[in-house]
């Protein structure tokens, strides 16, 4: 099932061209508007999801690039061990390779992950910021998508199975 490896791949070529492309034309903090509900404002996150353990001393830059190299080589064992007919479970799993994998190399050169996808609504929630959602990026995406499908997939695991011996 390494053969899925190829959207991995694809994965982290568009994530760091896309963080290229915010770095060269977006300014810090400052929103574009999109189309409504969607600006690209450039962010540096030098924690994890929603800036967790962003603000200790730089130690989390070692700890987070470890973590993600270690997560990618495990998910590599992972495929390898697939069963041809588990082809959802390696898509699933391609994507958070490849979003492990584009986060990992920010972290690695820069000690911290470009984000600038900024969603939001006109009204105030508990979990958003003045109806700003997280700033996040292509591998953040992917990595929740591969993550949804794996949770999916789990509760129908010989719907896989039997999907591809018919």
């Amino acid at each position: 099932m390494l053969k899925w490896v190829w959207v991995s791949i694809v994965i982290v070529i568009l994530d760091q061209l896309s963080k290229w492309m915010a770095v060269a034309n977006l300014e810090e903090g400052v929103p574009n508007a999109v189309i409504p509900h969607l600006n690209m404002t450039l962010a540096y996150n030098y924690g994890a999801a929603f800036s967790f353990l962003g603000d200790q001393g730089g130690w989390q830059r070692w700890f987070f690039v470890v973590l993600s190299f270690a997560v990618s080589v495990y998910i590599l064992y992972w495929l390898k061990k697939l069963d041809r007919s588990e082809r959802w479970t390696a898509i699933a799993l391609s994507l958070v390779l490849g979003g492990a994998f584009g986060n990992g190399i920010d972290r690695l050169l820069s000690g911290r992950v470009t984000d600038f996808i900024d969603f939001y609504v006109n009204f105030d929630l508990f979990f958003l910021n003045n109806g700003h959602f997280a700033i996040f990026n292509i591998a953040d995406i992917a990595i929740t998508i591969g993550a949804i499908l794996l949770v999916v997939i789990s509760f129908f695991p010989e719907k896989e199975e039997a999907s591809t011996t018919n």
